[in-house]
């Protein structure tokens, strides 16, 4: 019984993560041309973060019941499963766009952040109060900048999508709350068939609470992709990665000082590398085609599969 009823949670979960992106799409556009700002930044803010939530509440009630693995293994992991897997998909599906104004910021601050958190997890196994109190001084430097910077022109075309104010937040709200529910129910159904065939709590987190928790990022980025939404599927993978190292693991040890002990440098250095590979189809080409797309997804199969053997 308790097994159909997981069963059950999933698929819910998968229903409302689909409809939960629809609406956070349909309202981020349409809250963009409101407030004349770009899709881009959007993208990297308000859908970034919001698609992030589940990560945010995963890592913090893992913090705080000792799980010190899960915490950090499902934000590293969340960042490889954002670009391999979902930018990956979405490439695959349809083309992307690589915005170039993401390289001389975003991208660099998604590097740097990455290679922080290396420089930290090396330094002493986790992430304490003064690395945290870095990384949360980040977010809030790189949030104060893009709403700084991202008044421009109104957008044009587009009319069509756009709906009154009230409406549009409505949507975002809606969104958001299907989003977040969707990916709970996902993750215990997976955390609860991880269980049985005795996963390791670091393996659950690089994996299952990864993968489930980057599902609202997946969805968004997809239907954004499907929508010819580029700037918003790939600004809400850029910023989420942003935001999973600067803001989750800039809150979460201030709350609880997070220590590892079965985490591996090499999954530190994955989320590095995995991150320098898109870099190149931005810089020269300006997008990720089906080719790139697929060599993402096979580098994240090969990762999964090789972690999980």
């Amino acid at each position: 019984m308790d097994s159909f009823l997981y069963f059950l949670s999933g698929v819910a979960g998968v229903a409302l993560l689909y409809y939960g992106a629809e609406y956070l799409v349909k309202g981020g556009v349409s809250v963009a041309m409101r407030m004349k700002v770009s899709p881009l930044v959007i993208g990297l803010t308000l859908v970034a973060f919001a698609t992030s939530a589940p990560e945010l509440v995963v890592s913090i009630d893992s913090a705080l019941k000792g799980y010190g693995d899960i915490s950090i293994g499902n934000v590293v992991g969340s960042n490889i499963c954002n670009i391999g897997l979902i930018l990956g998909l979405s490439a695959l599906i349809s083309p992307l766009s690589i915005n170039r104004k993401l390289l001389k910021l975003d991208f660099p601050i998604m590097l740097c952040s990455a290679l922080l958190l290396c420089l930290f997890y090396w330094m002493n196994h986790g992430v304490n109060r003064w690395q945290a109190s870095v990384f949360f001084t980040g977010i809030l430097l790189y949030t104060s900048w893009l709403i700084h910077a991202s008044r421009k022109e109104e957008q044009d075309g587009g009319e069509n999508r756009v709906h009154g104010l009230l409406l549009s937040i409505l949507f975002v709200l809606l969104g958001i709350a299907g989003l977040v529910g969707g990916a709970k129910l996902f993750v215990n159904f997976a955390v609860y068939l991880a269980r049985l065939c005795h996963v390791s709590d670091a393996v659950i987190g690089l994996t299952v609470d990864a993968i489930g928790t980057s599902l609202p990022e997946l969805a968004t980025s997809v239907v954004a992709a499907i929508k010819g939404e580029n700037d918003i599927a790939v600004g809400n993978v850029v910023g989420s990665n942003i935001f999973n190292i600067l803001c989750i693991l800039g809150v979460v040890p201030l709350i609880s000082p997070i220590q590892t002990q079965e985490m591996q440098m090499s999954d530190m250095l994955m989320m590095v590398g995995i991150t320098i590979a898109i870099i190149p189809f931005a810089w020269f080409g300006g997008r990720l085609n089906r080719l790139g797309g697929a060599f993402l997804l096979l580098v994240f199969a090969t990762y999964i599969i090789s972690i999980a053997l």
